[in-house]
């Protein structure tokens, strides 16, 4: 096992609290919970105080919980309610100004936590959020073999790809492929998309089958000790013609100029106009409808966003998708997504990196 950060993060979370006025902070989603404690579950709530981070889980995680915290949180089991348990633990201390997650709340939970009578609750937004966006070495040892066995899943699925088969077909033997090589589970539903299907971004799988000359867009996700991978490739079933080509090769120029352009600092803008300035002098800018990508973690989606809407900086050390895509209604559409860490010295690809254009015969 690696080194474990979770006092480290639960430190800085508490520097963090004491800056903005608060004495603890309820945790209610499971990824955040997860990060600070190593607890895998899909129940929990967690407590972090000055003196204290406790754990409320149920009696299905009696056994689990505490192997996977260890020292990194006092394991309370709840036979009936984890709110109520939840604000008995933050109702020992009195005076209490506590942080709740606002966005990860629903309407029913914030009433519980309005009952409280000796401690004041007080919305927060993207607190642990801001700590998972830079990754330890550990985090991108897991999202590198995310994407080693997601790649390997890929090079078993190509040469058995077929004319007349259905996507649904193709997502099966992809998602089989993952999981026989480690994937802990798919961390969002697998693309498959061919012909003018590959012109929806977030097409599902349907009984739709592959035709020779047509595009097939296949983008998934593997999951390694919880951290996720996310690559798209776009391929032609046969032989490509010159108007596939030219579309492909201007996807594939504006994620190349990403990919080696982005550095620690720009800003989420910034580096989507990287591939975007490069669609749109191709007279193709309205075909690029999507961001040009997000941070990877413990979820598939989290911070930084690289979109033209981010005005944050992209701090050294995150690890975000560059996916850039041409989609044209009726004819087809081209994306190309790889994982890239942000180091202090530059962009490093934690996927394979190749994007040359492939032809399946």
């Amino acid at each position: 096992m690696g080194a474990d950060y979770r006092g480290e993060r639960q430190a800085a979370l508490r520097r963090r609290l004491s800056e903005l006025g608060l004495n603890a902070l309820l945790v209610s989603h499971v990824p955040n919970i997860r990060y600070l404690t190593g607890f895998s579950g899909s129940a929990g709530l967690l407590v972090i105080t000055a003196a204290r981070t406790a754990l409320i889980t149920d009696a299905r995680y009696a056994e689990q919980a505490p192997e996977e915290t260890r020292t990194a949180a006092e394991v309370l089991v709840e036979p009936r309610n984890l709110w109520e348990r939840a604000r008995s633990t933050l109702s020992e201390a009195t005076g209490l100004r506590f942080g709740f997650e606002r966005e990860h709340l629903t309407v029913r939970d914030a009433e519980r936590l309005a009952g409280l009578d000796s401690a004041e609750p007080v919305p927060s937004t993207g607190l642990v959020e801001s700590f998972r966006a830079v990754k330890d070495p550990g985090e991108v040892e897991d999202l590198a073999a995310a994407a080693e066995l997601a790649h390997a899943a890929l090079a078993e699925l190509l040469p058995t790809l077929r004319a007349g088969e259905t996507e649904l077909e193709i997502a099966a033997r992809l998602e089989a492929r993952l999981r026989s090589h480690g994937s802990e589970w798919h961390p969002f539903q697998t693309i498959v998309a061919s012909g003018p299907r590959s012109a929806l971004p977030h097409a599902r799988a349907s009984d739709r089958r592959v035709r020779s000359g047509e595009w097939l867009l296949l983008d998934f996700g593997a999951q390694y000790h919880g951290y996720c991978a996310d690559i798209t490739r776009t391929l032609v079933m046969g032989q490509a013609d010159t108007r596939q080509r030219e579309v492909y090769a201007v996807v594939r120029e504006a994620q190349c100029r990403a990919r080696e352009g982005l550095r620690p600092g720009m800003t989420g803008r910034e580096a989507d106009a990287l591939a975007r300035d490069h669609i749109v002098a191709a007279g193709l800018g309205e075909a690029f409808g999507h961001s040009l990508g997000h941070g990877l973690g413990l979820e598939v989606h989290e911070a930084p966003r690289l979109a033209v809407t981010a005005q944050e900086p992209i701090p050294a050390g995150a690890v975000v998708t560059v996916e850039p895509g041409i989609y044209l209604q009726g004819w087809g559409g081209v994306r190309l997504e790889d994982d890239i860490h942000l180091t202090p010295e530059g962009p490093r690809c934690l996927t394979d990196g190749r994007t040359e254009l492939l032809e399946i015969h």
